[in-house]
């Protein structure tokens, strides 16, 4: 490689064709190589070499679209640049190829083509010295007197003027500052043009430039136009202070396509400015005295913190959440009663406890304006409208309202938020909730409590419990603030559908108000009065295209939706909609078309005429568009055998009627039961046959065979319906005895009557719960009777009017009077009311 010349590159090169940039000598470049020949050219030159010299390639520029590449050999390039490769990297994603890092060395001339496969071998003619790269500075070119010396002055000149605008705290420049103090000023050129930002059309200029003049000349445009850039750029930065930090690329020996830095020098004015307007926000918020100085405290942090580093970002974000916090903001309410009541009026129909607990909250307030804000719980079965009674609310409050979705939430950290410590760390919903609402006392809406869920993350339900507990949450600390807030003044709303799966401690916090279902007639008054319009809004329809009479609402009701809520017959309503809204828009395309031409007429014959309007919806268009009825409200064809009877269950959608069923065959006296019962609801059927056993010849009951115990040689089957539905309580007891009376004397039960009530085993009827929710449901179904539990009759002043009146009750103390209204003509041995023996006292 040496001769009395000076270091010469071999005379045989194999060449490297590469679309992705020039590589000047004295620069080092990185390439991706994926073509076939280049990809021998690694493998068998470059892995396979032992010596310095096998690592020595020409890297020639391929200039055809790399889009339009074929297997040909292209045209090669005059001028390329010889390279030595520093490094070799292969890899297999997302397809096989190798990454070389090369450094030139100097340029070459393509004598002629020795070989073209596996890889390109060539003939190559050296062009420029190796030594000017590896010797110190000297002032050959400089002390030439002539244009050259001249052009090498001013490309310096130019160069130094370059350097004094950049910044020398980036090792970048401080090495390009070094670099030009220490080579000679021949490499200039392609030292620069390595460097600048620059096309490659442009670079491969000066590759081509074999003189030292003509590659001075080629290269100082550049130079210049690069400064030139920097001075608009500084003189931009100086008219609008919020500039953006602009970049340049820079290339460099060891230093990689790619790597930036910044052309001005770090804005501290500008970083200085948005401190202080963050530190006159913190003075501004009127927080309270603790998170006051917690702020002052990161903000003197933030200001010794250099920008670069992440807890910056991080000090920041939390700075702009403890400003943005409503501290001290609050909305005023409106304390007028007469204004609220109208507002709750027009907004939902019936609810009565519901407003009047709200009217009430509203005139303490008045007479006392420090009022904590009440915890309400709102519990009832699905689409009574829990959640939008809580934002009429808000309405009639004048307050901010936030809903939060606690369905299936299982972190406490999403109550209580993370603590800054962890990455991506961020508030819990309820600090989220004040920063949205952007008041201290909005009212919050707590969807679907009872569906909290657990895992390792922690219990968000106990997390609640000092959200909730008003001797608590006047200082409620969120794990991201590490402050207290005062939540005292927040109108907390939960909504649930059943109160069984929320926490003892945390339902001990709440003021539980139930929220029934409707009944038949309120349910057609809030069809006509919201249910209806809204649903005509959303179709495009007016009352004057669409008629809908109460006989049909009650129809929908009765005959295509057993539910304790509205959301079915909405749906219902939804679908007559749709279905008026594709007459009246074949109304309008019959009459357009008609308008259209003067044979429209003739043309439309055939096709049906406009509908009249309004559209009425009558019982024989309601079965057209809905088709049949999909539930039977007389229940009287299921009770045509002894060993039926209808009972009253709950469920947290509402009320259901539930049949129970009992048959009996030959056997050893088993009892089977079936239906997915628990365990409380199998022991009711136990007592039930204990009893019946124990005053079989009282109520004249026989087995198969007519022996005086219904048991003996007998097995009795008792099966609830709806097999796939978990069934569980005692509130079936009364309604098993009657079952099995019924098959044991073979006498049919009355068909119009259903009935609820635990039993003992001395036959007393003990008192239930969900007594509205199961009447309502009898009274859905068409019975006529109810049986229930003596102590539960002051549970019927919560029903409606009209329910009271439409049904027969009867109150019963024990079995004798169950049994006696259960069945027509009541039931032997009951005749003669079952006196009870009296006790005397023998001390």
């Amino acid at each position: 490689m040496s001769s009395g010349d000076g270091i010469q590159i071999p005379s045989r090169l194999p060449l490297l064709l590469t679309h992705e940039g020039v590589l000047l000598p004295g620069s080092t470049v990185r390439f991706s190589v994926d073509s076939p020949r280049n990809m021998h050219l690694v493998k068998h030159r470059l892995l396979k070499g032992t010596s310095l010299k096998s690592t020595i390639i020409g890297v020639i520029p391929n200039t055809r679209d790399p889009e339009h590449e074929t297997d040909d050999l292209p045209s090669l390039h005059k001028i390329g640049t010889a390279g030595i490769a520093v490094q070799v990297v292969g890899s297999n994603w997302p397809k096989p190829h190798y990454t070389l890092l090369i450094t030139g060395l100097c340029r070459f001339s393509v004598s002629g083509l020795l070989k073209e496969r596996p890889f390109v071998l060539a003939e190559v003619e050296q062009l420029d010295k190796l030594e000017q790269y590896t010797t110190p500075a000297t002032d050959d070119v400089a002390a030439q007197d002539g244009e050259l010396g001249e052009l090498s002055h001013k490309f310096y000149q130019a160069a130094v003027q370059l350097l004094g605008m950049l910044d020398m705290s980036v090792p970048v420049v401080a090495k390009f500052r070094r670099l030009l103090d220490s080579l000679p000023r021949e490499t200039l050129p392609d030292l620069v043009a390595s460097m600048i930002r620059t096309s490659n059309k442009e670079k491969l200029q000066v590759l081509d430039a074999v003189s030292l003049e003509e590659r001075f000349k080629k290269a100082l445009p550049m130079l210049t136009k690069q400064i030139e850039g920097l001075k608009l750029l500084q003189k931009t930065r100086k008219m609008n202070p919020d500039h953006e930090k602009r970049v340049l690329s820079v290339r460099k020996g060891g230093v990689f396509p790619g790597r930036q830095f910044n052309l001005d020098e770090e804005d501290e004015d500008d970083d200085g400015d948005d401190t202080a307007a963050l530190e006159k926000k913190v003075h501004g918020a009127n927080m309270p005295e603790a998170a006051f100085r917690v702020c002052l405290k990161e903000l003197k942090r933030l200001k010794k913190m250099p920008q670069s580093m992440p807890e910056y970002a991080l000090t920041r974000n939390y700075l702009d959440l403890m400003v943005e916090l409503p501290w001290s903001k609050s909305t005023k309410d409106c304390l007028d009663i007469q204004a609220a009541r109208t507002l709750l009026d027009n907004d939902h129909y019936a609810m009565d406890k519901l407003k009047r607990r709200v009217l009430e909250y509203l005139a303490v307030r008045q007479l006392k304006a420090s009022l904590k804000g009440p915890i309400l719980c709102f519990v009832g079965p699905p689409g009574v409208g829990k959640t939008s009674v809580g934002r009429s609310i808000a309405r009639t409050l004048g307050r901010e309202f936030h809903r939060i979705a606690l369905g299936g939430v299982c972190d406490q950290s999403d109550i209580r938020g993370h603590r800054r410590t962890y990455v991506g760390s961020m508030p819990g919903r309820i600090i989220n909730g004040l920063k949205t609402a952007g008041v201290n006392n909005p009212v919050f809406l707590l969807d679907e409590v009872d569906k909290l869920g657990k895992s390792l993350q922690g219990d968000p339900a106990a997390a609640l419990l000092e959200v909730l507990d008003p001797e608590q949450n006047h200082s409620f600390t969120d794990h991201y603030l590490n402050v207290a807030f005062d939540l005292s003044q927040v109108l907390f709303i939960a909504t649930a559908n059943t109160t069984a799966t929320i926490p003892p401690a945390l339902l001990d916090r709440m003021e539980v108000l139930q929220v029934p279902g409707y009944t038949q007639e309120e349910k057609v008054e809030i069809a006509h009065r919201h249910l209806i319009p809204n649903q005509l809004e959303q179709h495009g329809l007016t009352p004057q295209q669409l008629h809908i009479p109460q006989d049909t609402t009650q129809d929908i009701i009765a005959g295509y939706t057993r539910e304790a809520g509205v959301r079915s017959l909405e749906r219902k309503i939804g679908a007559i909609c749709r279905a008026v809204a594709v007459k009246v828009a074949e109304g309008h395309r019959v009459t357009k078309s008609e308008a259209a031409t003067p044979e429209g007429a003739a043309l439309q014959g055939d096709k049906a005429a406009p509908p009249e309007m309004p559209i009425v919806i009558d019982h024989i268009a309601l079965k057209d568009i809905l088709g049949p009825p999909l539930f039977e409200m007389e229940v009287s064809e299921r009770l045509t055998l002894p060993g039926v009877a209808l009972g009253l269950a709950w469920t947290p959608l509402g009320g259901e009627i539930m049949f129970v069923e009992a048959s009996r065959t030959e056997g050893e006296g088993q009892l089977t039961l079936t239906g997915q019962l628990g365990d409380v609801m199998k022991e009711s059927a136990h007592l039930a046959i204990s009893w019946l056993r124990a005053n079989a010849k009282t109520y004249q009951l026989t087995n198969m065979v007519g022996g005086s115990d219904p048991l003996e040689g007998t097995d009795i089957h008792l099966h609830f319906p709806a097999g796939a539905v978990t069934k569980d309580g005692p509130s079936a007891g009364v309604t098993i005895v009657t079952c099995l009376a019924s098959l044991f004397s073979g006498r049919l039960v009355r068909s119009d009557v259903a009935m609820t009530g635990e039993i003992t085993l001395r036959g007393l009827v003990l008192p239930v719960g969900g007594i509205k929710d199961k009447v309502l449901a009898a009274h859905r179904a068409g019975v006529k009777h109810v049986i229930l539990p003596k102590r539960n009759e002051k549970d019927l002043e919560e029903l409606p009017a009209n329910v009271r009146a439409d049904l027969d009750f009867v109150t019963a103390g024990n079995l004798d009077e169950v049994l006696s209204a259960a069945f027509d003509g009541g039931f032997p041995g009951t005749a003669s009311t079952h006196t009870h023996p009296q006790l005397t006292s023998k001390l």
